[in-house]
């Protein structure tokens, strides 16, 4: 997997995967370049990100579930204050 995947799903649907026990982070609007050290999986509980790589553009909002492969290299553009619990090799598909 090289690609960022991205699925929609409620709350409830969410907690059923353990996000409650993930970390916790939020960023305000703020442009900055990233790479994953880890295969990254997140949960947006609210936010507006547009998320850039060499060969793809990934928009993410509330009610995301969203996946970052290992040595993923991208750009984030934080367009509204970002809130997700994320945790590290935990596959979506």
């Amino acid at each position: 997997m090289n690609k960022i995947i991205t699925k929609t799903m409620s709350l409830e649907e969410a907690k059923k995967l353990g996000i409650d026990s993930w970390n916790r982070w939020e960023c305000e609007p703020s442009i900055f370049d990233w790479q994953y050290p880890e295969q990254e999986t997140a949960y947006v509980f609210e936010g507006d990100v547009i998320v850039k790589t060499s060969d793809q553009e990934v928009h993410i909002t509330n009610g995301m579930l969203v996946s970052f492969p290992k040595g993923l290299k991208c750009t984030w553009e934080v367009r509204k204050t970002i809130k997700k619990a994320y945790t590290f090799n935990f596959s979506i598909e």
